[in-house]
């Protein structure tokens, strides 16, 4: 393999990633890895479609003035993710506000915003952010053509089962296997033309295991990285105020706290107190595709004034296995759920990925040439 080749095959696996990070983003509701605004609020740092490097907010380090973040708002955009500029912060948390808008989010309905509400961080070299031009609009006809695809092809064959997540994942599954086979057979083509003595071997192990790999990671960061620990502060007065952040001493008071999904796929979210003095009802919760569950947290304060912290972890998984042994595995360890999860679709990617095109060298000889569809037909017997 030369090195123009390579860098054609490099050029290509750099556009597959970027662009399919950006559709499971948006399938997932939670950015991975890249990301891209939809408005004209962030101009002229960002357009309407243009993307830019999402760096999770865990790895992120603090958040400073100056930050382009992507927050889950409360009142803005009907309450989904949000990219704008962290312009102050204070007590209550951060002032944020779209580079072209007169205003600021918290000058109208939008409170504060709390640490655990922002997800990622926009890369900024130098104090720029780091664009990707009109790479949104790339990947919503990408998905509006998917989508095309998949209320076509249901109707078609007359099952639902194509629409929605899991009739997306089936359709990408097959488009992905069929262009890897194809795109093999064709390069294998190429090959023999070139010349009648001329051995190729094409490696599938490694595209195989980059590509689960590069699955298995989006789906850990789907899981791990809108959860975390939750941290609520407040304020054991002797007299009592309208809200939370002040509870008189030795009272409880609750206040109901929002589990949204994690976009079209249905998450299975678990809630534990993560210190004493605060409960959480119900502590097992189970969010619909694109929806939201509430629970109920209750924090007590000490006899004693003074400002204090509680803590609640939330633990999230994709429902992709059946509920019942999530929780199973669940109760073993809160990580065993997002290993079995992993194993289940990387270990299935690989077994079908292998069946279909081999897992060790791929030997193509001039002397055993065979047509494209030949060929084809024998892989997939």
């Amino acid at each position: 393999m030369n090195l123009r080749t390579l860098g054609s095959y490099t050029l290509g696996a750099i556009v597959v990633v970027f662009v399919g990070s950006l559709l499971v983003g948006q399938l997932l509701g939670q950015p991975v890895l890249l990301a891209f605004v939809e408005t004209g609020s962030m101009s002229p740092t960002l357009e309407p479609g243009d993307g830019f490097i999402a760096v999770p907010a865990e790895i992120a380090g603090p958040v400073e003035e100056g930050d382009v973040v992507t927050f889950r708002a409360e009142t803005l955009n009907g309450g989904s993710l949000t990219t704008h500029r962290v312009v102050d912060e204070t007590s209550s948390g951060f002032i944020t506000k779209g580079d072209a808008n007169p205003v600021t989010d918290q000058d109208g309905d939008e409170p504060p915003v709390e640490r655990d509400q922002i997800v990622a961080k926009a890369l900024q070299v130098g104090g720029t952010v780091v664009v990707i031009p009109k790479v949104g609009v790339l990947v919503t006809g990408v998905n509006d053509l998917l989508s095309t695809v998949q209320r076509t092809l249901a109707t078609m064959l007359g099952t639902r089962a194509l629409l929605g997540t899991q009739g997306l994942a089936y359709l990408l599954f097959a488009v992905g296997v069929l262009s890897y086979v194809v795109s093999a057979a064709l390069a294998s083509e190429k090959r023999e033309r070139r010349t009648r003595r001329e051995t190729g071997v094409l490696d599938a192990r490694l595209v195989i295991v980059g590509l689960t790999a590069v699955l298995v990671l989006i789906l850990t960061l789907s899981m791990v990285a809108p959860a975390g620990v939750q941290t609520f502060t407040f304020v054991s007065s002797q007299s009592d105020a309208p809200g939370p952040s002040v509870i008189p001493t030795g009272e409880s008071e609750n206040l109901t706290y929002v589990v949204p999904s994690n976009g079209l796929v249905p998450t299975v979210v678990y809630l534990e107190p993560g210190s004493e003095g605060i409960n959480v009802t119900p502590q097992r919760l189970y969010v619909g595709s694109g929806g939201q569950a509430n629970a109920t947290v209750t924090i007590s304060a000490p006899p004693e004034t003074g400002s204090y912290e509680r803590t609640l972890v939330e633990h999230r998984y994709l429902a992709l296995l059946p509920r019942s042994i999530i929780h199973g595995l669940y109760t073993v360890h809160p990580w065993l759920p997002i290993l079995a999860i992993n194993a289940l679709v990387g270990l299935g990617f690989v077994g079908i990925a292998s069946a279909v095109v081999g897992w060790g060298a791929i030997r193509v000889d001039s002397r055993t040439r065979q047509p494209l569809l030949r060929r084809l037909r024998r892989w997939f017997r």
